[in-house]
């Protein structure tokens, strides 16, 4: 049982039996380098509480502990924290009892585990997907993995934005300037092929407003009056009119942009359980919208455009179908949650992995949900994550300056290669091991640096700086799994039990310490919707297991117990290493 655990439950049953209070929400942190002790118990709850000093309830609680359990063996108090040590029984036993767990911290889902459907990606049809699209893509399914791993039944979606009128815009650009060339034609990416008619179509629109403008319009009046808008506005309508010209030419295109999508898809090594497509869910939308006006909890303007009045919410009123009758993005998510929770009405929760700018829109669809009087409404949450900018300012998909998905998948596998050739760490490999190992370094690189950052934070984002074998980066990690797994192939090491009355030195405690905490972190990581958490413990690990391995000897040394134990504890880290960064999505090589 987690040391954690086990103190929680015997001060919680002293607590009811002295003072007949039921207190069970005690924080337990590491003790801090500072202060002798392993284990923290904040106390000032307690102190409010039982209306006692923080050194006299430290101390009992302390002296209790000491005499109650066989892991305890010291205390000292520093103001409202009572610092523990813990016995090296204690963690040679952990050791023993979780090292052949391969699945140690999980929890396994059952069957009437809460099913939890986790939205990520969720792109345009109009265009490749970018740096922005791959920490949206990274963080989904990281939590879905560390959700899975909590005892959550996962199902990973997306709702792909495959109409509308910036999808119209690509259209018409292709039907008027792309002379029926196709992407293969060009030996093009669909998704890119695509991507540059829509890049296309704003710098025409951008034209033409610029000519109306200095014949006299406003700046309004011409972005109305653009003929090449008006076009789209026009081919819009005829598409949800079901016009079968356009809606042929829509699924001909859309078909292309899917084909380029799946490719970065398996690029990245992220797969989906359920698809829905905004061409779909926009009618249960606008049926929704027609229950809602049915119930006068929606109202039409004069124009004919379909609104909802939040102010009683502290919010404004928000537009849900245009006066011509078009949707808007609120009717096709309206459509989609209902969709997804007829589709799984046993969810216990549904995520979207929305950037921050995104904020005020789902603030808002949460509270049109509720005021519809759907009660799975509740389940619903928002992982709102900061945007991904470069160096060079922020990325603008209308002008073509973004960071295209699949050139920056090249561009890590490039730079891993090269900083992998100058290290001297492909020597003896064969061409395929080294395109593999150079995907799995570039690729882990890539996604720790965007995960090891809270998600509620903008990124800085600088390829270069992702791409080192030192410091608190994924190549730094990877190459530390694989010395350890170097290490056990020269030592034939095969996990045994190891003598729990050995004596442990300062590292290897902090090591254990470490690895006793990883199924809290599983836990906090999925309550907080936060893979960081999961990204800078492994780097801590590592960091502790790197100062070990150069500062002890592990293999080299005559004790065989001793031997044993500390390969037994490398192993062990080997096993939470690969662990945790299976949770973000990244793969561990055994050689580098």
């Amino acid at each position: 049982m987690n040391i954690n655990t086990i103190l929680q439950s015997k001060f919680s049953e002293y607590l009811k039996l002295k003072y007949n209070i039921d207190f069970k929400d005690f924080e337990i942190q590491l003790t801090k380098k500072d202060f002798e002790g392993d284990l923290t118990i904040v106390i000032f709850p307690l102190v409010k509480v039982l209306k006692q000093s923080p050194a006299n309830l430290g101390n009992e609680l302390g002296l209790f502990i000491v005499n109650n359990s066989k892991y305890v063996t010291g205390f000292n108090i520093i103001q409202g924290f009572l610092n523990l040590s813990i016995s090296s029984f204690y963690y040679l036993e952990f050791l023993n009892n979780s090292l052949s767990d391969d699945n140690f911290g999980f929890i396994i889902p059952k069957k009437n585990s809460p099913l939890y459907l986790v939205e990520y990606s969720s792109p345009n049809t109009n265009k490749p997907l970018h740096l922005g699209h791959i920490r949206n893509i990274l963080l989904g399914y990281s939590m879905s993995n560390i959700l899975e791993a909590s005892g959550k039944r996962v199902n990973k979606t997306q709702i792909i934005n495959d109409r509308g009128i910036h999808i119209c815009k690509s259209i018409i650009a292709w039907l008027k300037f792309g002379e029926n060339i196709t992407p293969e034609n060009m030996n093009e990416k669909g998704d890119f092929f695509v991507g540059k008619y829509y890049v296309l179509f704003d710098k025409i629109y951008k034209r033409e407003i610029k000519e109306l403008i200095n014949s006299g319009l406003s700046k309004t009046e011409a972005e109305q009056k653009s003929p090449i808008f008006i076009e789209a506005k026009d081919l819009l309508k005829k598409w949800e009119a079901g016009d079968k010209e356009i809606i042929n030419v829509w699924k001909l295109m859309n078909g292309w942009v899917y084909k380029g999508f799946n490719k970065t898809y398996n690029d990245l090594g992220v797969d989906f359980d359920s698809l829905y497509y905004e061409s779909d869910t926009y009618l249960i939308g606008k049926e929704i919208i027609k229950q809602g006006l049915d119930k006068q909890i929606f109202y039409k303007k004069d124009d004919g455009s379909v609104w909802i009045d939040l102010s009683d919410e502290g919010l404004d009123e928000k537009l849900l179908l245009r006066s011509d009758g078009t949707s808007v993005y609120m009717t096709q998510d309206l459509g989609t949650a209902y969709k997804r929770y007829k589709d799984n009405p046993e969810m216990s929760g549904l995520i979207y992995t929305v950037g921050n700018e995104q904020d005020y829109h789902f603030n808002v669809l949460f509270k049109v949900l509720k005021k519809l009087g759907f009660k799975w409404s509740n389940h619903l949450f928002h992982l709102s994550y900061g945007m991904v900018d470069l160096p060079s300012g922020k990325m603008k998909s209308r002008e073509g300056t973004v960071v295209d998905a699949d050139e920056l998948i090249s561009e890590m596998v490039n730079n891993a290669s090269k900083l992998s050739s100058d290290l001297g760490k492909l020597d003896g490999l064969s061409n395929d091991e080294k395109n593999t190992l150079n995907h799995t370094i570039g690729l882990g690189a890539l996604k720790y640096y965007i995960l090891k950052v809270d998600p509620k934070k903008r990124i800085l984002f600088d390829p270069n700086d992702s791409i080192d074998f030192n410091g608190n980066t994924g190549p730094f990690i990877q190459y530390t799994y694989a010395r350890i797994q170097s290490l056990l192939r020269k030592e034939a090491y095969e996990n045994s039990s190891v003598n729990d009355n050995l004596e442990i030195n300062t590292k290897e405690k902090l090591i254990l310490k470490l690895l006793t905490q990883y199924p809290d972190l599983i836990k906090s990581s999925a309550d907080n919707l936060n893979p960081a958490l999961i990204a800078n413990y492994t780097y801590e690990l590592v960091k502790a297991f790197n100062s070990y391995y150069q500062t002890t000897k592990i293999s080299k040394i005559e004790n065989n117990e001793v031997k044993l134990f500390r390969l037994s504890l490398s192993y062990k880290v080997g096993l939470i290493i690969k662990s945790s960064m299976l949770l973000l999505g990244i793969k561990v090589p055994d050689k580098m």
